[in-house]
Formats: structure tokens, C-alpha cells, sequence
């Protein structure tokens, strides 16, 4: 089989927009469908000997318009394919050889429990979707750059978490030209004073700031900005987060678990590794006030137990009053001794 493709600049990287295969005499295309200006979706055609190009009714490439990388997965449902039963064979066998299972998730993506470091002045660099978080930057300056409309919604979901979280108020960047390639800064800045007269302090930039900020930033824009069914590999995201910010992203896990406003369509699933008691305590609360429409059979919770030479699994659950159930006699036993010894010392 053969395969070309045409390239575009997208976010100042080169992106594929057009890949054509060719297998026997047959041609297939995967081609761009704008809308308003915008990359709604990527068509599928084909072409056969002294042809002209035919879609392929039933067939559809949607991109992945999940932070920060837009990878194509084919949807291959009960296609109806109006191709002649000479070539139904070819077409169907170069639809089979490109398409990707991905099971009932479209996407994965795993973070690290280490992320990047903050600079001060961030060039323009590839978005290419990373563990630590390093293209984070650089995807929201070329949202602030190039869709208003898409920065804003981002803008005022980051602004709601910063301020339930008291990690800030605003975000900002600030581009030092109007070019993708031009330098540019992340900023933010928090309010004081009573609600009823706050202020507002200084732009500070994020290497300016606590380090919880921008370790943050990378989780919450992928959580934010996905928009296919995802499934979420999140190891220790409470790092560097003082209890309060580790808490509100209990809150954020159990709303994009559960198909809330920051979910724009498909299923997510999360796996989170933790040593937070925070993040699930704040999970079982939110189950139990019904702040989303997450269940307790929705939740499953896998203790490990250390051993002499082995580790131990329990699955505990939760009930609908947020209570722990089927939890081993260990469970957080090490809490409890500390809080007797804090009162009767």
C-alpha cells in the first residue's frame, strides 16, 4: 500500500491535512471539512481508475479535538460504501489496514507525577500531546492567538477552578506580537480583601508564583479541553498542591467522570493513582450532595496494602451517604493513631 500525505501549519508545527492511500488501483483520502473557518471534521473518499472522487456515505474521520494534539480515529459502524463489488474489496481492506481500535475510548492519555518547569518567556514549540505538560503553554497561547471564542471558554473554566481552589483569580497571556511564532508569557494573579470589595493584585508571571500553579495547568487544560471519550491515566496529580487545590480537583474528577459541563460529548473514564485523602474524601462528599451525577456504583476505590513480601489489593466502595464500605482494618489506621496521639499527648 502506498500512502502520501499533504501538510499545513497548525499551532506553528507541521500537520498533516490531507493522507491519501493507495493499494492495487484504488485511492483513498482522508481529507478537511471546514466550518465557519474551523476543522469540524475529516471526510473520506475514494477514487478508482478514470474516476471521479466519491464519499464514502457512513464513513467519517473525526479529529481529536482534545488538548493539544487533533489525531484522527475512523469510525466504522455499519458503513454503507457505494463502490462498485469490483472494488468493494480494496476499499474496504484499506479502511481495515488504517483504522485503529481503540476499544470504547477514542483516545488515552497518561500524565506524569512530575511535570515541566515554568519559564518566564516561552517560545513558540510543537503541541504535540506530552506526559509533563511541556506543550501546555504553547497550546494556550495559540488558543489565546487564534480562536477567541475557544480561550474564553477555557479561560472562565481554569478562572473558576483557580478561584474555588485558591490557586488565582485570572489568567492570562500575554503575546509579545501577533505572530505564532512570536515569544509570549503566561500570567495570572490573585484578588484580596473581603468579596464584597475585592481587589485586584498584579499580573504575576508563572514562574513568579507557587509551583502548584503551573504543575496544575497541564491536568486541568487536558481535563478541560477534551472533546472525544477519553480514557484519563493520572498518576499523583496532587503533587504540589496544598490541600484545599487537591480537594476542588476531587470535584473536577467526579464532574468529568460523570458527563458534566466540562465534558463537550463521549465518555470519560479516570484512573488515578494517590496518596490524597483530600481528593477522595472530597469524591465521597460529592457523591453523597449529588453536586454531579456521579453514582457510587460509579466509583471504585482499590487499597494497597504493603505486606512482608507481597502486596494486598482490597476494592472498597462507597454508599450513597459517601461512607466507606468493605474497607480492611488497616485503612487509615496510621490517620487514626496520629489523631489519638494529637489528643491524649
Amino acid at each position: 500500500m502506498a500512502f502520501d500525505a499533504t501538510f499545513s501549519n497548525r499551532f506553528t508545527a507541521p500537520y498533516p491535512v490531507t493522507r491519501r492511500f493507495k493499494h492495487n488501483d484504488v485511492e483513498l483520502e482522508c481529507y478537511p471539512v471546514y466550518i465557519g473557518g474551523h476543522l469540524s471534521r475529516t471526510g473520506v473518499r475514494y477514487k478508482v481508475p478514470d474516476g471521479q472522487w466519491t464519499e464514502l456515505r457512513g464513513q467519517e474521520y473525526i479529529p481529536d479535538g482534545g488538548f493539544p494534539n487533533y489525531r484522527l480515529t475512523a469510525q466504522l459502524s455499519n458503513p454503507y460504501l457505494p463502490v462498485s463489488e469490483h472494488y468493494d474489496e480494496t476499499v474496504q481492506g484499506i479502511l481495515n489496514t488504517i483504522h485503529v481500535n481503540r476499544g470504547s475510548h477514542e483516545r488515552v492519555f497518561a500524565n506524569a507525577p512530575t511535570r515541566s518547569s515554568p519559564r518566564r518567556t516561552y517560545d513558540p514549540a510543537s503541541v504535540e500531546t506530552d506526559p509533563e505538560g511541556v506543550s501546555v503553554p504553547s497550546f494556550l497561547a495559540n488558543l489565546y492567538r487564534r480562536n477567541a471564542y475557544a480561550w474564553r471558554q477555557l479561560k472562565f473554566r481554569l478562572e473558576r477552578f483557580g478561584q474555588e481552589s485558591e490557586l488565582f483569580d485570572e489568567i492570562h497571556v500575554r503575546s509579545f506580537g501577533k505572530s505564532d511564532g512570536d515569544p509570549f508569557q503566561i500570567q495570572v494573579r490573585k484578588h484580596s480583601g473581603p468579596k464584597s470589595r475585592r481587589r485586584k493584585g498584579p499580573w504575576r508571571n508563572l514562574i513568579d508564583v507557587g509551583y502548584g500553579v503551573s504543575q496544575a495547568l497541564p491536568l486541568l487544560t487536558e481535563l478541560m479541553t477534551s472533546e472525544v471519550s477519553t480514557l484519563f491515566l493520572l498518576q499523583q496529580p496532587e503533587v504540589h498542591l496544598h490541600p484545599q487545590a487537591q480537594a476542588e480537583l476531587g470535584t473536577l474528577f467526579c464532574d468529568v467522570a460523570s458527563g458534566g459541563e466540562h465534558q463537550l460529548w463521549g465518555d470519560h473514564q479516570l484512573f488515578i493513582e494517590t496518596h490524597s485523602d483530600y481528593i477522595i474524601d472530597r469524591v465521597r462528599m460529592d457523591v453523597r450532595d449529588g453536586t454531579t451525577d456521579l453514582k457510587p456504583e460509579d466509583v471504585s476505590i482499590l487499597y494497597f496494602e504493603p505486606g512482608e513480601r507481597s502486596v494486598r489489593i482490597h476494592s472498597i466502595r462507597i454508599d450513597g451517604a459517601g461512607n466507606i464500605k468493605d474497607a480492611p482494618d488497616g485503612y487509615r489506621q496510621f490517620f487514626t493513631d496520629e489523631m489519638m496521639r494529637s489528643i491524649w499527648a
